[in-house]
């Protein structure tokens, strides 16, 4: 029997290494400065790492139950009634996962079927379209234009078919860094109240929303909420990206079955980090509090350092990132940019077209601004000589 016969079909062939994993490579090889791949180049809290070291002293060190310990749990249920004027069930309706990527993957899981259309709006983050496609759904994607990134109502509508079963949705929003608005939910209540459709929102960024209004969460809207899972990530809020917690809070009969592939995918998350998390959130619930005056301060001073540069700086409503438009440097495509970039000028960015499935024509790249400000100087220095 040859060995070639051992070679499995791949599932998703039209995968490889993720473009973060590629340009973080490219940039350590070439010693660029790194503001492609999410995350901060600055620790996470002082009293969250002491109380990680204290919950292991203390011997926290086995197994949590499956949906997350009940301190982590109840913190996160005032939390969110706090932030968005509901408070979900901590033993039913809460369920903290290995990141948001778990919880994303248990969600699409859980609820896609074969056949299933999953609409999502491109740019969109890079690991909804496996998921959907490993549960045998097929992704509908809408494409919004630059600069601005908004859903045209009408052509969503005109997206949805009897077997329309999810609809994903990313705000603040990775890649773009704009935001939906109230208004938006209830667009988008309007178009699926008839209809058996749930909603995936992924808001991870919740916390880092510039807008004057405040994050806008599916949790907040009381018809949405009732079909809907919210999905948000405790690395992003932290500045800890490597500890790999996150949740998601979605009505009993929703969580029951995205337990049921959590229980089998991860089963549970690292103990002491969630008891350090629920001490965080209880003892200095500040920190998230303050974290969109912390990264407006950084983007402030990013987009500043750019002013005298050729690169055309989009508006940024929230996330840490920011979109330049290059073309007034270069006619290359924007893989092909990023790659220059970092190989002869020495920063590292990603290109906007990779999180599109259809031709993305625009010359525009993300910036990561997750770092300390001399990060950014030296970075806004190199690319002011473009």
């Amino acid at each position: 029997m040859s060995q070639s016969s051992f070679i499995p079909e791949s599932k998703l062939p039209a995968l490889g290494t993720t473009i973060f994993t590629q340009m973080s490579l490219l940039a350590q090889q070439y010693k660029a400065i790194n503001l492609s791949q999410g995350f901060p180049d600055f620790d996470g809290p002082e009293y969250l790492q002491q109380r990680l070291a204290y919950h292991v002293g203390q011997g926290a060190n086995q197994y949590a139950p499956m949906t997350g310990v009940q301190p982590l749990r109840d913190a996160i249920a005032e939390k969110t009634a706090a932030l968005y004027q509901y408070l979900p069930d901590a033993n039913t309706e809460i369920t903290v996962t290995a990141g948001a990527t778990e919880a994303l993957y248990a969600a699409i899981t859980a609820l896609v079927r074969p056949g299933d259309e999953v609409i999502c709006f491109d740019p969109s983050y890079d690991s909804y379209a496996p998921a959907v496609a490993l549960s045998g759904g097929v992704m509908k994607r809408i494409t919004l234009q630059p600069p601005f990134f908004r859903v045209d109502w009408q052509t969503f509508a005109d997206h949805i078919t009897p077997r329309t079963r999810m609809v994903i949705v990313n705000t603040p929003h990775n890649p773009s860094a704009t935001v939906w608005q109230k208004s938006d939910f209830d667009a988008l209540w309007r178009a699926i109240s008839e209809k058996e459709i749930y909603v995936l929102s992924d808001e991870v960024y919740e916390h880092i929303c510039f807008d004057q209004q405040g994050h806008a969460s599916v949790l907040a809207h009381p018809q949405l909420r009732e079909r809907a899972i919210a999905v948000s990530s405790f690395g992003k809020t932290f500045h800890m990206t490597g500890w790999k917690v996150g949740y998601c809070v979605a009505p009993a009969p929703l969580s029951a079955e995205l337990r049921k592939v959590h229980q089998y995918l991860t089963f549970s998350v690292n103990t002491p980090a969630q008891l350090a998390i629920a001490d965080m959130l209880r003892e200095h619930p500040a920190h998230y509090h303050d974290l969109p005056a912390f990264y407006r301060a950084r983007r402030d001073r990013f987009t500043g350092a750019l002013a005298d540069s050729r690169l055309k700086i989009l508006p940024c409503e929230g996330t840490y990132f920011l979109l330049a438009d290059y073309s007034a440097v270069s006619d290359l495509d924007d893989v092909s940019f990023c790659q220059w970039l970092t190989k002869e000028v020495g920063v590292a960015a990603i290109p906007l077209s990779v999180f599109c499935e259809d031709e993305f024509p625009h010359k525009l790249i993300r910036l990561c601004f997750a770092k300390q400000e001399t990060t950014l100087d030296a970075a806004a220095e190199r690319l002011c000589r473009l």
